[in-house]
């Protein structure tokens, strides 16, 4: 069914386009709520441009008319609590999933209430001249640091379809993402113009992590930044902030981390970053941090690839914590040029800089190891650390005492 006109949505694109479409879905609450899966119908407007050239970037955006899920008859969601995220198929002339994502702004919706989420937006820049379908997919729901993940049980329309003619290559319609931008911006350029540094945004992560005396949750800061290095990236990921002291003595070489980036878009399967052990030993009250993480990406498909933080883990003294995303949100994306041997479809990682390879196909959309509720922490006021368990971003058996170990990046 066709919308309203819509608004124009770039500069040098053609005039907006809106449609709505509906589609049966399939809602699995958080473990913590004791819910079964919910169905229903989900009804979203897409807003894109009629036309565009080649080397545009083009906002889309995602309005939710329907949600498939009301919040349940469990607790009230206060004002601006409640944040959406999606994705958006591009398919005909370009294949990309275009990753979504709304502000965290919502009227207060009492228990049994209707949901009223937050318009989606996202980017996508043209690499083909052709009929391009943008179709909606999956979304999940953030309030108090947990998800409602929804998808579609049927076949979904196409929602709206951009028109894609030859261009020049270079792009004067670029719409900044103000989600993005809102949160210190990211970087969706790629390898043209000459650039070779790209700055991914700051994502807070919520994490279960699996310890070798239970399960624990926590939320980090996480950053992703590349480099380009021929046809490939050298990527470091940066644990920012959540920073404490540790309670114990921790010997020099007994720590050492690494992670799953998880690649999207054009891309598919994970890359493998590492940092290096703890040079020095760790004083008793003394700052612990986790250092830059640093791997190759070498790309699998040509197209618009986003990166976002995946498996995290960390060995030390003989054990093992692996700390898993119940949410992913992207970091960074980048416009990739085919490599041989490169990440896609084996779902492997590349070599990381340390010279490793990931076990591969990992997903940081994974349900929850650790079940229930996340404590929301390392965002805000980080010396409120209110209880050592909620806190704790990996929690490491020292002989008989256990101490929080925060990802961060050292404060002096």
């Amino acid at each position: 069914m066709l919308g309203g006109a819509g608004l124009l949505l770039g500069v040098a694109a053609g005039t907006a386009q809106a449609a709505e479409v509906s589609y049966a879905t399939k809602c699995v609450p958080p473990p913590a709520s004791g819910l079964g899966p919910v169905e229903g119908t989900t009804k979203v407007e897409i807003t894109a441009p009629a036309t565009a050239k080649v080397g545009d970037t083009v906002e889309v955006v995602w309005k939710f008319v329907q949600a498939a899920s009301k919040n349940p008859d469990i607790i009230d969601l206060p004002k601006d609590s409640v944040q959406p995220s999606g994705t958006l198929k591009a398919a005909g002339a370009q294949a990309a999933g275009i990753a979504m994502q709304g502000a965290r702004q919502n009227p207060a919706i009492p228990k049994g209430g209707a949901m009223v989420l937050s318009d989606m937006k996202g980017t996508l820049k043209l690499t083909t001249p052709g009929a391009v379908t943008l179709t909606p997919d999956a979304y999940a729901i953030n309030a108090f640091s947990t998800d409602t993940k929804c998808a579609p049980t049927e076949t979904v329309k196409s929602a709206a379809t951009i028109n894609v003619t030859a261009g020049g290559g270079s792009s004067s319609s670029a719409t900044p993402d103000p989600s993005q931008s809102a949160t210190g911006g990211s970087d969706t350029g790629g390898s043209s113009g000459g650039q070779t540094d790209f700055t991914g945004k700051e994502v807070s992560v919520p994490y279960a992590c699996k310890t070798p005396i239970g399960d624990k949750n926590a939320t980090s800061p996480v950053q992703i930044n590349a480099k380009k290095n021929g046809g490939s990236f050298d990527l470091t990921v940066q644990f920012k902030k959540s920073v404490m002291d540790s309670p114990a003595d921790i010997p020099k070489d007994s720590v050492k981390p690494s992670m799953e980036v998880v690649l999207g878009g054009a891309d598919k399967g994970t890359v493998r970053v590492e940092g290096p052990a703890n040079a020095d030993a760790i004083k008793s009250g003394d700052p612990i941090e986790i250092p830059d993480l640093t791997g190759t990406y070498k790309p699998g498909a040509s197209g618009t690839s986003t990166l976002s933080p995946g498996v995290l883990t960390v060995n030390a003294l003989g054990t093992t914590t692996t700390c898993t995303p119940t949410k992913t949100e992207v970091s960074l994306s980048l416009d990739t040029t085919e490599q041989a041997n490169g990440a896609s479809g084996g779902g492997s990682s590349s070599t990381s800089g340390s010279g490793g390879t990931s076990s591969g196909g990992t997903s940081a959309g994974g349900t929850s190891s650790g079940g229930g509720g996340l404590a929301e922490t390392g965002a805000g006021d980080h010396g409120a650390l209110k209880a050592l368990g909620l806190v704790a971003g990996t929690v490491i058996l020292l002989g008989g005492a256990v101490f929080t170990f925060l990802p961060g990046r050292r404060v002096r």
